[in-house]
């Protein structure tokens, strides 16, 4: 295809998904799309031994990591140990989530042993943990490293240049977009809210030639279109407002090769568009998620949400109990399981390879492409 996108990154089809899951990666590149692998809980040995099994699947096709490194969470720019970090997670928000376990059956010992995830999550998000998983992606051929929550710390701007590998930024909303262009990103991923995960409040159809506009006095960059999009004509239409191609995570989780709970994954099938809540409950942050009991006890009746990173040292360990104990067939964790997800999972009705995917991309977007060209005859 004809894109920017594909020039920048050396891909056939303007089409990047966003996984966690190495495998998801791998079989997205191969099929001419190209996978960008979810980094920011992985420490720099965990980072390496991915990256290594990415290289030695993948053919030699592009790929890429996404990072998150706000710029504002609790604690950043100060010296702040773990034991601060934990004291400033009031006891309420720990029993509210406890009683939501209790609540469905489920046991709540050890929810309180949070010390490593304080240290870790810190680490993760921080400038210096980013330099440091940095340094691990650069010695791989990456072609393309994302960030998250902000305009990129300097030290992956700088290291974008240093080894010719494209920066890319996530923004919701114009004014954010603006910024990333002025610090200097080579490519903005403009997010809906119909996101899953981290998303702002401007839909995607609004935002798209929003951003677009905003960006062409200052420099006319290309813009990946995400929020929502699980079909080619979904892209085809985000590409006919301005943007050069598409940035997937959602449609991903419920192909084969995906990691997703399976509990989960049912779910996503099973679910309408009306099926999320976009709720700070999570991370702090607004995200978009599945909903589920767990997600309405916090929207109905639960405290105010910690800011990040305290947020997440709340519920992170409750939600992976309720995965664990759900995938072994505890009916209240199953009632309980959610994930991140966006409001296109209503669009995902049947698990198929991700290859497949990438390939029906390709096809809807080619119906949609001659369905306009008919308005031209």
């Amino acid at each position: 295809m004809k894109s920017r996108i594909c020039d920048m990154l050396e891909i056939e089809f303007p089409l990047l998904a966003f996984s966690h899951c190495r495998d998801v990666v791998v079989a997205v590149s191969k099929a001419g799309g190209m996978g960008v692998f979810g980094a920011v809980s992985l420490s720099p040995e965990k980072l390496k031994e991915e990256l290594n099994w990415i290289d030695e699947h993948v053919d030699g096709m592009p790929y890429g990591i996404d990072l998150i490194v706000p710029n504002k969470f609790e604690g950043k720019g100060k010296e702040v140990s773990s034991d601060q970090i934990l004291n400033a997670i009031p006891q309420g928000h720990r029993d509210f989530a406890k009683g939501i376990l209790a609540d469905y059956n489920i046991e709540t010992d050890g929810l309180d042993d949070i010390s490593e995830g304080a240290k870790q999550f810190r680490k993760s998000l921080s400038d210096e943990g980013a330099a440091t998983s940095l340094e691990v992606a650069f010695e791989h051929p990456i072609k393309l490293v994302a960030n998250a929550l902000g305009v990129p710390p300097k030290v992956m701007l700088d290291m974008g240049k240093k080894h010719n590998v494209a920066v890319a930024a996530l923004v919701g909303a114009k004014e954010h977009a603006i910024k990333q262009v002025e610090a200097g990103v080579d490519i903005l991923i403009a997010s809906g809210g119909e996101a899953g995960g981290h998303c702002g409040d401007v839909s995607t159809m609004v935002l798209i030639p929003e951003v677009y506009k905003a960006i062409q006095e200052i420099k006319d960059i290309p813009i990946l279109a995400a929020g929502g999009i699980t079909t080619g004509s979904q892209m085809a239409a985000a590409m006919s407002m301005g943007a050069s191609g598409a940035w997937c995570g959602s449609v991903w989780l419920t192909t084969s090769e995906a990691e997703t709970n399976p509990v989960v994954k049912e779910k996503m099938l099973a679910a309408s568009s009306r099926d999320t809540v976009r709720s700070k409950s999570r991370t702090g942050k607004n995200s978009r998620q599945l909903r589920s009991p767990w997600t309405d006890a916090w929207e109905n009746k639960g405290p105010e949400p910690l800011p990040m990173p305290l947020q997440s040292l709340v519920s992170e360990p409750a939600l992976k109990k309720i995965d664990k104990l759900s995938q072994g067939g505890h009916e209240g964790a199953k009632e309980l399981a959610t994930y991140w997800v966006g409001q296109g999972v209503g669009l995902m009705n049947q698990s198929m390879s991700s290859g497949a995917v990438v390939q029906e991309f390709k096809e809807e977007f080619a119906e949609a492409y001659e369905r306009l060209s008919n308005y031209l005859s």
